[in-house]
């Protein structure tokens, strides 16, 4: 029995050790553009029944509850929690935020599409609008060379005005992606995540239209990561953590005593 509570308090110092980790992660993306932070979800192991409720006690008496006892706790999942960031400004006309739901769509090197909330954007050699890291926004938009000023609005037209003209010219309509499920996303890195079965396919849509978010031009989506809920939460876990290392402590002294004393 020694034995068993010190396998469930080990369960217990693994679960904190992952939630420090999931923690540690957000607080080092607080700066990062689009960010969303990560919860770590837990259950409890399965239970040992010693006697079912029920069970009959003496004639005509049956036990109220039943005897179990619990092996521990498991992570289940992370999620991803997908509340807005705030809105910086950066005065930048290729920076976009996105103002409610949707996301940007990238095709990624490996022919994946990518989804996130970063919308810093930069034209390539050929004038095509790519993220920092050179992956082509989908649906794909040129700009011109000679432009004076380049325009988005907040439903996703993209204009611009060439040098000598006064009209400007339409060059591309942004759209965006939902999912029924975004938490169902799997997060890949560079605030990129893909379409998973968990997620369902991705509904496309131009901003203000169907449920989606508007777009906000010379903006970027702050990380959604409170810093002040995030040390509360680092706070928890240590002394979490700390119970459970005390309670192999405690079950040690126990079998040394016995060891000593029998």
């Amino acid at each position: 029995m020694s034995s068993s509570a010190m396998h469930v308090a080990k369960t217990g110092l693994n679960a904190q050790q992952t939630k420090m980790q999931v923690i540690a992660n957000n607080l080092a993306n607080v700066n990062t553009t689009g960010f969303k932070r990560d919860r770590a979800n837990f259950e409890s192991l399965l239970y040992q029944t010693i006697r079912s409720g029920g069970a009959q006690t003496a004639d005509g008496n049956m036990l109220t509850s039943s005897s179990t006892v619990g092996t521990g706790v498991n992570m289940v999942n992370t999620q991803k929690l997908y509340s807005q960031g705030s809105l910086i400004s950066t005065d930048n006309s290729l920076d976009l935020a996105i103002d409610g739901s949707g996301f940007f769509q990238v095709l990624m090197p490996d022919g994946r599409m990518g989804y996130t909330r970063n919308g810093t954007f930069s034209r390539n050699g050929e004038g095509t609008l790519t993220t920092s890291s050179g992956y082509v926004l989908q649906p794909e938009i040129s700009i011109p060379d000679n432009v004076s000023e380049i325009n988005v609005s907040a439903d996703g037209i993209v204009s611009v005005n060439l040098a000598g003209e006064t009209q400007p010219q339409e060059v591309g309509q942004l759209t965006l992606a939902n999912f029924a499920n975004p938490r169902g996303l799997q997060p890949v890195g560079e605030t990129f995540a893909v379409e998973t079965p968990a997620s369902g396919a991705p509904i496309e849509g131009a901003p203000l239209n169907g449920g989606f978010g508007k777009l906000v031009q010379g903006y970027l989506e702050g990380s959604n990561v409170n810093v002040v809920q995030q040390l509360v939460d680092m706070i928890e876990t240590q002394r979490a953590y700390e119970v459970s290392s005390k309670s192999i402590s405690s079950v040690d002294e126990m079998m040394r005593y016995l060891s000593n004393n029998l």
